[in-house]
């Protein structure tokens, strides 16, 4: 008899995670591993993704280094040709990768911290344009061939954002009382194409075992400022912001069977943010 905790295991299961070395993807890497799947670590940098790869095979897990630049056809078709080479399947992935101007300590010390929109570079808006939904794209419609020829069967995660929900609250971004940065545009109009992406794909995969959701976490904790902990937390019901750990039982639950009658939707954990 099969158990809840059966429909959880991924064993034989070979799982992809673009942006595989960003502070969610590494978890994912990890979720996904520990329910038994082998798992490609994909990003652009190369030293990166080897270091995450060979972090979880010296825990005795099976994973595999992939550097990608998924903005690339070239270069997702010979990840794909790598995968299959090597791994002989691919069962899910997880489209992680996406450009976030993140407002923490380690953003802010390489300038990421954006303008306001009337002066917003055209550079900037098309370089997240190019990863956030044509690498999206890319990496999707290349990993689901492998799907598509092991009997149409799959499952495809895209990671939104609360903001592809809801316009952002630019007043979290003020300490003491002047302004820091701003969430930028292309942030919401990219995570909301991604929702648009995810509808699309589940609808045209009807009739198969494709099954294509999103994921949306809320702001998750990495050594912010207090002020800004202070105000993202305030807009919450339950007070506070996620850890990096609090993505993966939703993560876990769209890769495996356990949400097997579930597709084209969206699973938010955002701590309430989106509830009232």
């Amino acid at each position: 008899m099969t158990t809840i905790l059966d429909k959880f295991n991924l064993t034989n299961r070979v799982a992809v995670v673009t942006g595989g070395v960003g502070l969610l993807g590494a978890e994912f890497c990890r979720t996904l591993a520990e329910a038994g799947a082998s798992v490609v670590v994909v990003d652009l940098n190369e030293e990166k993704c080897a270091s995450v790869a060979d972090t979880l095979n010296q825990a005795g897990y099976r994973a595999l280094a992939a550097p990608t630049d998924i903005t690339q056809p070239e270069s997702v078709k010979t990840l794909v040709g790598k995968i299959m080479s090597t791994l002989g399947r691919l069962d899910i992935l997880v489209n992680s990768a996406a450009l976030d101007p993140k407002f923490d300590p380690e953003a802010a010390a390489r300038g990421i911290a954006p303008g306001g929109f009337e002066d917003y570079p055209l550079e900037q808006w098309n370089a997240a344009l190019n990863v956030n939904l044509t690498g999206l794209f890319l990496a999707t419609q290349a990993c689901v061939r492998p799907m598509l020829a092991q009997g149409k069967k799959g499952s495809i995660i895209n990671i939104c954002s609360t903001y592809g929900l809801n316009g952002p609250d630019q007043r979290i971004y003020i300490k003491d009382g002047e302004r820091v940065a701003f969430k930028p545009a292309y942030y919401t109009t990219t995570k909301a194409g991604v929702m648009g992406f995810t509808k699309y794909l589940a609808a045209y995969y009807a009739g198969t075992e494709i099954r294509v959701n999103a994921l949306t976490p809320g702001g998750v904790f990495n050594n912010h400022e207090e002020y800004f902990v202070k105000n993202y937390s305030a807009k919450t019901i339950l007070g506070r912001m996620a850890k990096k750990d609090e993505m993966n039982g939703a993560l876990l639950f769209l890769a495996s069977d356990a949400s097997s009658y579930m597709t084209g939707n969206n699973v938010v954990v955002d701590g309430g943010w989106t509830a009232w």
